[in-house]
């Protein structure tokens, strides 16, 4: 009697109520227990659904703070770093392209483009269930985060589907169209953006990690924003042609300055396009941040010794380029590895972004201006082939509890499925941007005439300066 007493009081003790001691003469409760007890199941239920709303609102603070930090990567970050890479009468042109994106991209998201991604539909491409964001409300979709709103989680991969586009614009730098570029990329995101983005992240997506016929990895965009944007960006640098006087005449960034500040924002929103990748406020969250942040500074290093031995200095471009291509690599295996093999990924994608860029695009010739393919497509693909080697259950049991995740946890399968991932990102890329960029020259043309681009986009495109040094009064 005694302990069945006393296993009565603790759980009452911790509630505020009196003990709960059975009835000593009938052998059952009196009234007055009953309602007791009654009452400490209702500040059970009651506690709990406290713990649940905290936890909820928690991770819905992460995700609206993680959302922003990835719009700063585009606004200011990633205009500022193209922007400075540029020559002085195209910076304005370059960075209205960044902010173009933040634009015309968040309308089509709204319209049809989440509903693309994100709704049933095929293993390729979502349906129009949520277009015009019909049903997609504030209380959470179990299928993709079950402690946000829906419409953080929207809004929040908004953010991804406007940088994505943006990245291309570095490889054709100084010689599209705006107009051309805007309807280009408007149709790009539509058609490579998010067909990709629901094989790889939609419920029931053909490369799902864990819905998907080919279950690829990729934590925050590997596949779905890096190797796109990398590759689209060579194909329409190849499409295009160079820029007039390319290579023979010099055409060296107009301010570093720029750059830098630009790539300092990308690292900082890196944080949350990693770490807002785990959806939530919890412990994946941290190792993701940790895991970007040992990547970074791995590949900054990583690059400035290749140019280091193969220039003769360590420059302040190589070492920021070196820190995106770390961003890059490290994106799609924030989520799944150790600090470690973060540093080995980092220090791998130094090296081989800074060949890509020094060896491969001097030997071919091609003239992608800022580097988006040598950075991000690169990149990208050596991320996602490392994420199948290093990825561990104990960061991530993606496939459930106990179940090996990449090669060096047991599971060497999942190499040969982070290969077919890369590989259909690179098919829908090629062939995508082919088609599109054919139909837009067609329509209404892709580059300027050689009189605007000697004079620069800035007056051709937008009839303004970025810098004024004819008035004196300022």
């Amino acid at each position: 009697m005694f302990i069945r007493s006393f296993r009565w009081a603790i759980p009452a003790a911790l509630f505020g109520f009196p003990a709960l001691v059975p009835a000593q003469s009938a052998g059952m409760q009196s009234p007055v227990t009953q309602a007791q007890i009654a009452a400490l199941q209702q500040a059970i239920r009651h506690n709990q659904a406290a713990a649940v709303s905290a936890q909820m609102s928690g991770d819905n603070a992460w995700m609206l703070v993680s959302a922003a930090l990835v719009l700063l990567m585009t606004g200011p970050g990633l205009a500022l770093f193209y922007g400075g890479l540029v020559r002085r009468k195209n910076i304005l042109a370059t960075m209205m392209q960044s902010f173009a994106m933040m634009g015309l991209v968040s309308i089509l998201w709204a319209i049809v483009g989440y509903s693309l991604a994100f709704a049933h539909g095929t293993p390729f491409i979502g349906g129009l269930q949520h277009a015009f964001l019909i049903g997609v409300g504030l209380s959470p979709n179990p299928n993709y985060a079950p402690t946000i709103p829906a419409q953080t989680y929207m809004i929040y991969q908004l953010m991804f589907a406007i940088i994505t586009p943006a990245l291309i614009t570095g490889a054709f730098a100084e010689r599209m169209k705006f107009s051309a570029m805007a309807l280009f990329l408007s149709l790009w995101s539509l058609l490579v953006y998010c067909p990709m983005a629901h094989m790889v992240w939609g419920y029931g997506g053909l490369l799902n990690a864990t819905t998907g016929h080919i279950p690829c990895l990729d934590f925050a965009g590997g596949t779905v924003v890096h190797i796109t944007s990398g590759v689209s960006a060579l194909v329409a640098c190849l499409y295009l042609g160079k820029r007039i006087g390319y290579p023979q005449t010099a055409m060296p960034p107009h301010s570093m300055v720029l750059s830098f500040i630009g790539a300092c924002l990308l690292w900082v929103g890196w944080f949350g396009f990693n770490a807002g990748s785990a959806l939530g406020a919890g412990a994946l969250a941290t190792s993701a941040f940790v895991a970007t942040h040992f990547a970074t500074a791995a590949a900054a290093i990583g690059w400035t010794i290749f140019e280091w031995l193969h220039n003769g200095k360590p420059t302040a471009l190589g070492a920021i380029s070196g820190a995106v291509a770390g961003l890059v690599a490290i994106t799609p295996a924030s989520g799944y590895v150790q600090p470690f093999p973060a540093i080995a990924i980092g220090l791998c994608a130094g090296f081989f972004c800074s060949f890509m860029v020094f060896i491969v695009k001097s030997k071919f010739g091609y003239d992608d201006s800022l580097d988006a393919f040598g950075v991000h497509g690169a990149g990208g693909t050596l991320g996602a082939l490392l994420t199948g080697i290093f990825a561990t259950k104990a960061i991530n049991p993606a496939f459930g509890p106990g179940v090996p995740t990449g090669w060096l946890d047991g599971n060497w399968m999942q190499l040969l499925h982070q290969a077919a991932g890369v590989a259909i990102s690179w098919a829908i890329s090629i062939v995508g941007t082919l088609v599109l960029l054919f139909v837009v020259d067609k329509i209404v043309g892709l580059r300027v005439s050689p009189e605007h681009e000697i004079a620069g986009l800035d007056l051709s495109q937008h009839g303004e300066e970025g810098y004024d040094f004819g008035s004196s009064d300022r």
